[in-house]
């Protein structure tokens, strides 16, 4: 049986396609031109190379906010996919519980990113906020403006709070999935409840804890509204991350040239990254 070709069907992606194109490869076209030119005003601009990418690689400005990211990321992946993890198997499979849980864990994902930092910000104040307040009252010194450690605390929590039911839901999605046919072989196998884990429930997970893997890191790695809108970057440089340095030097700086390339450089890694993890996860998958 011979596949019939109808070329016309082209004409319904050509929206989508002129879309993507004016949302994303020619603001992508008009950052790559900014990273190789320079300007001194007057919309004139000549060929400066690769001058801006030597410039952002020598910088410890750059590396030392990469470095931040790197830690940020590294610790909200290791918090929320285990507590995901966990918090997907408690959760009822029958009955009325399902609904109610799936609400209660579909909630923070609803709120805007602004909104939740700015809520986080006014819950940590020590003077109007419960939060802060509740720990002044205790007799913990806790300051997210001054204080370093409890800045970075704050975001962390604030960031597993809203961001630790995406990982729920993708894992509860995967878990309902699994057919009870398996889980009566190992009860009568007489499996204890890890061997269920190791053996049933995590394999059957493994696409899905793929998929939430990836999202958080890349949305951890890309975090810019949240800290922004708590504490500003600081106290210092301290939650200074790559997207908040790179819109200080982009719109407070207006240095166009080294903003645009650290913007490709940053896009690059992220690229990088999230391919290796999703070669590593993979390989393993396919070892398994």
């Amino acid at each position: 049986m011979e596949k019939t070709w109808n070329n016309k069907a082209w004409f319904m992606v050509l929206p989508v396609l002129l879309l993507v194109a004016f949302s994303a490869v020619i603001p992508l076209m008009t950052v790559v031109n900014y990273s190789v030119q320079d300007t001194f005003g007057n919309n004139q601009f000549f060929w400066a190379g690769t001058d801006w990418f030597v410039e952002i690689l020598h910088s410890d400005r750059f590396w030392a906010a990469l470095g931040r990211n790197l830690l940020f990321s590294a610790i909200i992946l290791s918090i929320e996919i285990p507590l995901g993890i966990l918090i997907a198997l408690n959760m009822p499979k029958k009955g009325i519980g399902v609904p109610v849980c799936l609400v209660l864990m579909a909630l923070p994902l609803l709120i805007p990113w602004n909104v939740v930092g700015t809520i986080w910000q006014v819950f940590g104040r020590v003077d109007i906020g419960l939060l802060g307040f509740a720990l002044s009252a205790l007799g913990v010194d806790y300051n997210y403006v001054n204080d370093v450690f409890d800045a970075w605390v704050t975001l962390i929590v604030m960031d597993v709070w809203h961001w630790t039911s995406l990982v729920v839901l993708l894992c509860y999605a995967g878990l309902v999935s699994i057919p009870d046919a398996y889980y009566q072989a190992a009860k009568i196998d007489g499996a204890s409840r890890w061997a269920v884990f190791r053996h049933i429930q995590l394999p059957k997970m493994k696409r899905v804890l793929l998929i939430a893997f990836l999202l958080r890191f890349m949305d951890s790695f890309m975090i810019y509204t949240e800290p922004f809108v708590v504490t500003g970057g600081g106290p210092g440089n301290s939650t200074t991350f790559l997207s908040i340095d790179l819109v200080k030097m982009a719109i407070g700086q207006f240095d166009l040239g080294p903003a645009a390339a650290m913007s490709i450089i940053y896009f690059l890694i992220i690229l990088l990254l999230s391919w290796i993890f999703y070669t590593v996860m993979t390989s393993s998958d396919e070892q398994a």
